[in-house]
C-alpha cells in the first residue's frame, strides 16, 4: 500500500500513452470528471516517450497515427518520428484539459477488487485509490524483455534495452553487440552504424523488409489541412482503407506473394554480395513475424565495420559474446533489441478479480477475454488494447477508439441500471474465444511457417485481432446486455446478476 490514505475516486486510468489518454478525452468529452490517470514515469507519452533510440520512428502513417477527434496537421513527414508522435500527445493533454486529472510518478504496484465494497483498490507507493471502475492503459509495449542468456549478467561493459537507451553511453568508437533484429534493430541500426569503431549484428531470423514510402509533407499540403475543413479527414479516410486492404493478406497467406516479391527486389537491389543476401532472405511467409519497412538497414548491413552474425549465441562472458561455433566477439556494449513481454503481460499479475485469482491465473497461459477489453470474474475491469486486439496492417489507435467506446457503453449501461458493476458473462468470454480460433486458423500468422511474438507459449496467437480493423468497430460499438452479467448495489448479495 502506499501512504496510508486512500483516495476515492469513480475511475483510475493506469497509463497515460494513447490508450489512456484517450479514454480520459472521451470521458471528458461525455461530461464526466471523476478521473485520475496515473503514470509510473514524470510525463505522458507511454511508448512514445520510453523509446528514444536513434532513428526511432512509426510504421504507420502519420495521418492516420493520431485520435480521429484530435487530428494534426502539422505532421511533417508521411511517417512521424518518435518527438513529433510525443509531442502530439502531450499537446492533447494541454488542449483538452487533462492535467488536473494526471498523476506522475504513481508506478502502481497492485489491483484488487473487492467484493464488500464493489471497488478496486489501486496501490501505489504514491498513493493508493478506491475506485468503482479500472481501465488498464499500460499498453502491450511497455515492458521490455530481456533475453535468457546465459552470462549476460557477468558482462562487464555497458548493456541496455532499446527501450531504455542508455543516453549517457557514448557509443563513439566502441566495439557493440546488437541482439535481435526486429522493429526497432532496424531503426537503430543505420543510425549509430556509422558512430560506432565495430557492429555485429546477431540475427536469429530475418526479417521481410518493404521500402519505405516517407516524404517531407510539404508547407502548402500543411496550410490546406489547416485551412480546408474535412481536407485532412479524407486523406486520413484513404489512407485508412489502403492499409486496411492490405489485411486480405494477412488473412490468406497466399495473397502475400505480391508483396514478398517487392520485398525480395528490395533485398535483390539493395544488397548485391550474394553470401549476404542469403544470410537476410527469410524462409517464411510474409506476415508470419512483423513486416518492416526500412530504406537504410540494408545499405548499413554492408559497412566495412558492421558484420551480420548467425550463429546461435550460446553465452555472453565479461567481455565478449559467445557463439555455437566457439567465436567469442568481444564487445563493449552489448544493446537489447529483442521486443516486449507481449503474451505475458507482467501487470496481468498484480489484477486480482472477484474469486481473489489474478488475471494472469484466469488465463491459465494463454490470455483470453472479450473483445480484448472485458474478463469474466473481473468487474469494472477494462483494458486498453487487451487480448486479440492488436493489429498487424491498420492503426492501432482505431482500436483504441473502439475499446473506448465499449467502456463509455458500460458506464452508460451502469448508470442506467443502477448496477455497481458489470463483466462479460464466462459463456460469452468463452464465445468470443472460440470465434478467434476459428478464424486465426489459416491466417498467416499460424500459417506462415515461423515462431513470432505474436505467440504465446500455447502456441496460440492471443495478440492480434484475426479479421479486418472495422468488424472490430462494429463489434465493439453495440452493447450487448445479454452478453454481460452485473454486481448489484447497495445491500443486495453481491454475486453476479444477470445484466
Amino acid at each position: 500500500m502506499g501512504s496510508g490514505t486512500t483516495q476515492r475516486v469513480r475511475i483510475v486510468i493506469v497509463g497515460a500513452g494513447f490508450g489512456g489518454l484517450g479514454t480520459a478525452i472521451r470521458l471528458k468529452q461525455r461530461g464526466i470528471d471523476d478521473f485520475v490517470v496515473l503514470e509510473r514515469a514524470g510525463d505522458a507519452g507511454g511508448t512514445w516517450r520510453d523509446n528514444t533510440y536513434p532513428g526511432c520512428t512509426c510504421d504507420v502513417p502519420s495521418h492516420l497515427y493520431s485520435f480521429s477527434f484530435a487530428l494534426n496537421p502539422d505532421w511533417s513527414r508521411t511517417f512521424s518520428g518518435q518527438p513529433e508522435i510525443w509531442a502530439y500527445l502531450r499537446r492533447c493533454v494541454d488542449r483538452f484539459g487533462l492535467a488536473p486529472h494526471l498523476r506522475y510518478d504513481h508506478p502502481v504496484t497492485g489491483m484488487r477488487w473487492d467484493p464488500g465494497s464493489r471497488l478496486w483498490t489501486v496501490s501505489s507507493p504514491a498513493g493508493d485509490y478506491a475506485a468503482d471502475i479500472l481501465v488498464v492503459a499500460g499498453g502491450p509495449l511497455s515492458e521490455p524483455s530481456t533475453p535468457d542468456i546465459p552470462g549476460l549478467d557477468t558482462f562487464a561493459g555497458t548493456v541496455f534495452h532499446s527501450a531504455r537507451w542508455d543516453h549517457g553511453y557514448d557509443l563513439t568508437g566502441r566495439d557493440v553487440a546488437v541482439i535481435g533484429t526486429g522493429a526497432s534493430a532496424i531503426q537503430f541500426v543505420p543510425a549509430i552504424a556509422g558512430q560506432v569503431a565495430s557492429l555485429r549484428l546477431f540475427q536469429r531470423t530475418p526479417p521481410w523488409i518493404l521500402p519505405r514510402t516517407d516524404r517531407r509533407i510539404s508547407a502548402a499540403e500543411r496550410a490546406v489541412y489547416r485551412t480546408v475543413p474535412g481536407a485532412q479527414r479524407l486523406v486520413r479516410s484513404g489512407v485508412y482503407w489502403v492499409r486496411e486492404l492490405t489485411g486480405f493478406n494477412f488473412l490468406h497467406p497466399a495473397g502475400m506473394r505480391i508483396g514478398q516479391a517487392i520485398a525480395r527486389r528490395h533485398l535483390r537491389r539493395s544488397v548485391p554480395d550474394p553470401v549476404l543476401r542469403e544470410r537476410l532472405t527469410p524462409r517464411y511467409t510474409m506476415g508470419c513475424k512483423r513486416v518492416l519497412l526500412s530504406n537504410d538497414y540494408y545499405p548499413a548491413l554492408q559497412r566495412s565495420n558492421v558484420e551480420v552474425v548467425t550463429e546461435a549465441i550460446t553465452a555472453v562472458r565479461p567481455d565478449a559474446v559467445v557463439t555455437a561455433d566457439g567465436t567469442a566477439h568481444r564487445v563493449d556494449a552489448i544493446i537489447l533489441g529483442t521486443g516486449f513481454h507481449v503474451t505475458d503481460m507482467p501487470a496481468a499479475q498484480h489484477i486480482v478479480g472477484r474469486d481473489g485469482v489474478s488475471l494472469a491465473q484466469s488465463w491459465q497461459g494463454t490470455m483470453s477475454s472479450y473483445y480484448g477489453v472485458a474478463f469474466a470474474g473481473f468487474p469494472n475491469l477494462f483494458m486498453m488494447l487487451g487480448p486479440n486486439s492488436g493489429l498487424g496492417h491498420n492503426s492501432v489507435v482505431f482500436m483504441i477508439e473502439s475499446a473506448v467506446r465499449y467502456v463509455l457503453n458500460a458506464i452508460g449501461h451502469l448508470d442506467r441500471t443502477g448496477l455497481a458493476a458489470i463483466e462479460p458473462s464466462r459463456a460469452a468470454q468463452d464465445r468470443f474465444t472460440a470465434w478467434v480460433d476459428r478464424h486465426m486458423a489459416g491466417t498467416v500468422w499460424l500459417a506462415g511457417g515461423c515462431r513470432s511474438w505474436y505467440l504465446d507459449s500455447t502456441g496460440r496467437n492471443s495478440t492480434l485481432w484475426p479479421s479486418y480493423s472495422w468488424r472490430y468497430r462494429l463489434a465493439t460499438r453495440r452493447w450487448r446486455p445479454g452478453d454481460h452479467v452485473g454486481t448489484p448495489s447497495g445491500d443486495r448479495d453481491p454475486e453476479p446478476v444477470r445484466a
